[in-house]
């Protein structure tokens, strides 16, 4: 495993390159609060199929960082998901990967959506994992997944934005205990991921993400078109697979129920009995195989 840089106009992006050199390259993005060791036991599945992997880890995260010369010295922190899309348009122009696969997870499986709904022909297929597609502005949820959701609401206040502020790493350690069955992760594999949880700009990204998913900080306004395109797009044309885990107590599992009608190509949802919201790290031998078969009936 190799971790590289691209610079981009906004963004300092590092990524991981693992896998045969000679392989077709797939982008493979986490979600929060994770990092790309949540793909660890997902690609060496891949890797032995003939597939190099690209893991960035999202702006803010470890070694992403903020080219702050460019714009002064407090660059917007930007957390919207069309953000998230454009860093990986570049990531990929960079890379010279004129169409790929990608797969997400969390945040990552909403930029898959927005990278479908602004670039559909860049994309061979998809893999969304634990995050269905909602076409147009964020919406209050039915009560159940709003309880779930307590974790957003509490950082659109002030108290909730500085008890995150001061310890992000017991605030993420919180959503993993919460989210899925108890034992699921070792301390070690928590820390690990937690090392991408301590700059500035990581807070700073993820608050942005959430205060303004619910109208609580202003959207940036370099993405303007592009938010405005995203939030236009009632369907997606990218041949999808879906995986959730039945025991997701973050995205509860009927959020997912009839997702389908959004979707004007194949589109497949596949239950996970035993996984919460981290299929990947739960369930890596099921999610790995139904990922592999996806790419190779979309290769």
């Amino acid at each position: 495993m190799r971790i590289k840089e691209v610079k981009t106009s906004a963004v300092k992006l590092a990524y991981e390159v693992s896998g045969p050199k000679a392989g077709e390259k797939i982008l493979l993005l986490h979600g929060w609060p994770d990092s790309p060791r949540t793909w660890d036991k997902v690609l060496p599945t891949l890797h032995e199929a003939g597939f190099q992997t690209i893991a960035p880890y999202i702006r803010g995260y470890g070694p992403s960082s903020f080219r702050t010369h460019l714009f002064g010295r407090n660059p917007r922190h930007t957390g919207q998901p069309v953000a998230f899309a454009q860093d990986m348009i570049d990531l990929a122009d960079e890379l010279g990967m004129r169409t790929f696969h990608f797969i997400g997870h969390d945040w990552g499986a909403r930029t898959a959506q927005a990278l479908s709904a602004l670039w559909p022909t860049r994309l061979k297929s998809m893999v969304t994992i634990s995050v269905p597609f909602e076409p147009g502005k964020a919406k209050m949820p039915k009560f159940p997944q709003a309880q779930a959701f307590w974790y957003q609401w509490l950082l659109c206040t002030e108290p909730g934005a500085h008890t995150f502020r001061e310890d992000p790493i017991a605030y993420g350690q919180a959503q993993w205990d919460a989210w899925s069955p108890n034992g699921w992760y070792t301390k070690a594999e928590l820390a690990e991921a937690a090392r991408s949880w301590r700059g500035e700009a990581f807070k700073d990204v993820v608050l942005h993400s959430y205060r303004s998913r619910w109208g609580h900080a202003e959207l940036d306004p370099r993405y303007a078109v592009l938010q405005d395109r995203f939030e236009a797009t009632a369907t997606l044309s990218t041949p999808t697979l879906l995986i959730h885990g039945m025991e997701d107590r973050c995205e509860l599992p009927e959020t997912t129920d009839g997702a389908g009608k959004y979707f004007t190509s194949e589109y497949r949802r596949l239950l996970l009995d035993n996984s919460g919201h981290f299929p990947q790290r739960e369930e890596p031998k099921e999610t790995a195989a139904a990922i592999l078969a996806h790419l190779r009936e979309h290769a």
